[in-house]
């Protein structure tokens, strides 16, 4: 669908045909008497979501402070634990509202409102009280990448830095990117279009919990709720089994049962272990895995389609690199993220290293350079191939939306706004006007009624993170220059508002570590600890920008005032990071050895330190000699440079022969996925579409009206009820306080070897 002026706008699905479906009952963009599917971002937000606000609903309370620093510590901890598991899993926001839910409704039920109980309990628990919470918790439920620095120096480098120091670096890291992303506002957050899919169901969730805006109920939400119940409590029994005692759930293969003594089988079929393989038609029953990176009753059905064609293309070349022998992948395991000898052993990286954590030519001669596993090296290409094409897609068909970011750099503006600046940022009344706009977003719209968190509270947070990043760099003798601290601050401004707009538009978020690698490395050769630290300031800023914009998105539909949501993000982030930083080194005092491992297990792994620690070595410390032109990687820095082309051909087809459909493609998300399965438990993927593809399909298209009223509440008590479990099992019997409690061997747990009984690949 394209605008008058040619511009693509983010049509979910115009290429299916509109079945004449009443949804009388959901308020209409067009009209009381809606007869369509739902198909483009205005739609989704009027239909999906409520845009009604009450201002009199008070979110300063007492039980929001109370149960936001509760969930805070919960979340945090959670997420430090995830962060050590063999697939990436985040904490789900949903769960976090399903414990602030409950926790609120209950200090309202039992704590009395006579005499001063009245301040604990100054009435119904309230919609907006619950968002303050859940963007307080969310903005701790992320492991901070600080701690992956942090973790990297104490597993491979023996060194345990400061612990005055490590926090101050946890807090600037984690600031700077919101400081960044709160000055992207009107570009990343205002507008309908950045719709950030992923939240969608939790809003949802909201509205089927409170009535009014409070929790009172009508028999519309009554059915809604009932569902919501009936989902959690389901899966939260459910994931018992294969999570503790019948693990072979994880990831069912006919094929690997068929045949238990391949290793072939394993690399295709196998999936149910860390770094096992493919995971090729097996079918998973743990939901912790199937909507572990993505929840698939929220990504809309045009972003998933382009997922699938990378995730086919990804198993073709998988196979092809490693059975064809390229890059000597026959030496190394099929999936692994670990550094290498040429004969397949593990690369002792301390032996190259000077006493500064430099690389030393001289024993770099006597050790030879390090080697990749095939898999991971097609991992790099093709997520550089993807970073590349982000920049041109975007400019090809969102260039009005980005133009929009660069309307203040003019005389005018830039005067206006010196006039209008006064250092005394805490006395700014944030007052704003409603402007004359028709397309203007109904929710934003509704916001301007409350003061404003203005640019200048951000610009603060920017700058104080910037001044402290600054200090730290040099009191932790990072080995990164200041010159190098300032270049890593301006490519995540710039990577914030690319991928930042397609995160937005889509919900699948890129990993565009490799990419600010490269840069850092070839900045900083001969420098890992300088590159980990370049990537932490540029990378980590993109991601905390990122999940900025998403919370105060949730702000936006449930109608939280911004200066609300701005409190609670700061109070979650500081104390998350701290508590962050001591479970890590929890975790690295119990698990030590596993960490180190190339598998690991299925319930703890150091996958995610371990990559980061080789992607430092071999782009920190041997850029020139491994990714220059000539080298034997070289075709992973050039993939940038081929990349930037890959949306120009469809670009063409679709302006010559629109009938094709070729502007229904993403084509940054098919190349990045052409390597999504290079790590982790990939069982899942069967049945992560399958379900993707019956919600967004199915019954998007087949039954509009319950798609709209139960689609996102189902996917919200599916992930809420199995992070609860989890959380439960983690301490209970899976180790996350010290030793693991294993369910005993049978044929369902096979403990000595993959849970999906394919053979041990060596």
């Amino acid at each position: 669908m394209e605008s008058p002026s040619g511009e693509k706008r983010l049509d979910l699905d115009t290429s299916e045909k509109d079945l004449p479906v009443s949804i009388p009952d959901v308020e209409s963009t067009t009209g009381n008497d809606a007869t369509a599917v739902l198909r483009n971002e205005r739609d989704i937000v009027t239909h999906i979501i409520s845009v009604e606000d009450d201002p009199s609903l008070n979110p300063w309370t007492f039980r929001s402070f109370f149960i936001g620093i509760g969930l805070s510590a919960f979340g945090g901890v959670l997420a430090e634990i995830y962060y050590f598991k063999p697939q990436t899993v985040l904490v789900s926001t949903m769960f976090l509202a399903i414990i602030s839910y409950v926790a609120g409704t209950a200090m309202e039920a039992f704590i009395p409102r006579w005499g001063w109980f009245r301040y604990l309990n100054p009435g119904p628990f309230n919609k907006k009280e619950n968002a303050f919470i859940i963007i307080m918790a969310s903005a701790a439920a992320n492991s901070a990448l600080g701690t992956e620095v942090l973790a990297v120096q104490r597993l491979f480098y023996n060194i345990t830095p400061n612990g005055a120091a490590s926090i101050f670096l946890l807090f600037s890291s984690q600031l700077l990117g919101y400081g960044i992303g709160g000055l992207m506002r009107p570009i990343l957050l205002y507008p309908s279009k950045m719709l950030y899919p992923g939240v969608l169901p939790l809003v949802s969730m909201f509205d089927a919990l409170y009535q009014n805006g409070t929790a009172r109920h009508s028999d519309g939400n009554k059915k809604r709720l009932k569902l919501f119940y009936i989902a959690f409590f389901a899966i939260f029994i459910w994931e018992v089994l294969p999570e503790w005692m019948f693990p072979l759930l994880t990831g069912f293969s006919v094929f690997c049962l068929a045949n238990q003594r391949s290793t072939d089988f394993t690399r295709v079929f196998g999936g149910s272990n860390g770094n096992e393989g493919l995971g090729l038609l097996s079918i998973c029953f743990d939901w912790q895995y199937i909507s572990g990176g993505a929840n698939p009753f929220a990504i809309p059905l045009r972003a998933q389609f382009s997922n699938l064609i990378g995730y086919i293309l990804c198993m073709v070349v998988f196979v092809a690199v490693y059975y064809n022998n390229i890059w000597e992948s026959k030496n190394f395991p099929f999936l692994s993220q670990e550094l290498f000898y040429e004969n397949g052993t593990i690369y002792d990286q301390l032996l190259i290293l000077n006493d500064k954590f430099e690389v030393d030519p001289t024993l770099l001669a006597q050790q030879g350079l390090p080697f990749y596993a095939g898999t991971w090296i097609t991992y790099l290409l093709t997520s550089n191939l993807g970073m590349a094409a982000t920049f041109t897609h975007l400019l090809l068909w969102n260039r009005n939306d980005l133009r929009a970011a660069w309307s203040w750099m003019n005389k005018g503006s830039i005067a206006q706004m010196l006039a209008e600046f006064d250092w005394r940022f805490w006395r700014a009344d944030g007052k704003r006007e409603v402007p004359p706009d028709g397309d203007l977003d109904p929710h934003y719209r509704e916001m301007l009624k409350y003061p404003d968190a203005p640019n200048s509270w951000y610009g603060a947070i920017l700058v104080s993170a910037f001044i402290t990043a600054m200090v730290i760099i040099y009191k932790t003798d990072s080995t990164l220059p200041w010159w190098g601290f300032i270049v890593a601050c301006l490519l995540a401004v710039v990577s914030t508002l690319f991928f930042g707009s397609l995160f937005a538009m889509t919900g699948l978020g890129f990993i565009i570590q490799p990419f600010v690698q490269m840069i850092g490395g070839f900045l900083h050769p001969g420098k890992p600890m300088a590159n980990m630290y370049f990537v932490l300031f540029s990378y980590n800023s993109v991601s905390q920008a990122e999940l900025l914009l998403r919370d105060l998105k949730i702000a936006q539909y449930t109608k939280l005032p911004p200066r609300a949501a701005f409190t609670a993000q700061i109070i979650g982030t500081l104390f998350g990071s701290f508590l962050n930083y001591i479970m890590m080194n929890s975790i690295i005092d119990n698990q030590r050895e596993i960490l180190l491992s190339v598998q690991g297990t299925n319930i703890w792994s150091g996958q995610q330190p371990q990559q980061y620690n080789s992607q430092a070595i071999a782009w920190g410390g041997l850029s020139h000699e491994l990714f220059a032109h000539g080298k034997r990687y070289q075709w992973v820095a050039w993939a940038y440079v081929v990349g930037l082309f890959v949306p120009i051909p469809f670009w063409v087809i679709h302006r010559f022969f629109p009938k094709l459909r070729a502007d229904y493609l993403y084509t940054p998300v098919i190349a990045y996925y052409i390597g999504w399965l290079c790590v982790g438990i990939n069982s899942s993927i069967t049945s992560y579409f399958a379900i993707a593809w019956f919600s967004q399909w199915f019954l998007r298209t087949r039954y509009p009206r319950w798609f709209a009223k139960y689609n996102y509440i189902l996917g919200a008590a599916l992930d809420g009820g199995t992070q609860v479990m989890v959380f439960i099992l983690s301490f209970a019997v899976l180790g996350a306080a010290g030793k693991s409690h294993l369910f005993p061997q049978w044929w369902g747990a096979n403990q000595k070897g993959n849970y999906d009984r394919c053979a041990v690949a060596t």
